[in-house]
């Protein structure tokens, strides 16, 4: 199976809800590091598992959307406690609804929130 990998790092703010978790309780940034990889058995008549260029298209708008904003603020986010594991499903959900090749079988996102802890959340097609 071939996968195709990018990256892109964008800060945004959150405070968690529902429980103790001291300073995380109050609004505070993080430096994330968003990874999107893409896979599939098949390439396609250009030799290419997916067109990047389209694929960053779709990404950096996602991450724009996010980009310096209050994770609380945003309707996907009511209801939930904008924790790494849901941003991390928030992101692949609607990267899957973006990228229509069709030869793509799996879409994953890995999302860092610090140098040591990630979360990550893949959809099958």
């Amino acid at each position: 199976m071939y996968t195709l990998g990018i990256r892109r790092d964008f800060i945004a703010r959150h405070f968690l809800i529902g429980g103790d978790w001291g300073p995380e309780n109050f609004p505070n940034s993080h430096h994330y590091v968003l990874e999107l990889q893409l896979a599939g058995n098949e390439l396609d008549q250009h030799g290419y598992l997916v067109d990047i260029v389209d694929v960053e298209k779709h990404l950096d708008e996602v991450v724009n959307y996010y980009k310096e904003q209050m994770l609380n603020e945003k309707p996907e986010f009511v209801g939930l406690n904008p924790s790494i594991e849901h941003f991390a499903r928030i992101l692949c959900m609607s990267l899957n609804e973006r990228i229509k090749a069709k030869n793509i079988l799996q879409v994953k996102v890995v999302l860092w929130e610090n140098d040591s802890a990630w979360s990550s959340f893949q959809i099958g097609r």
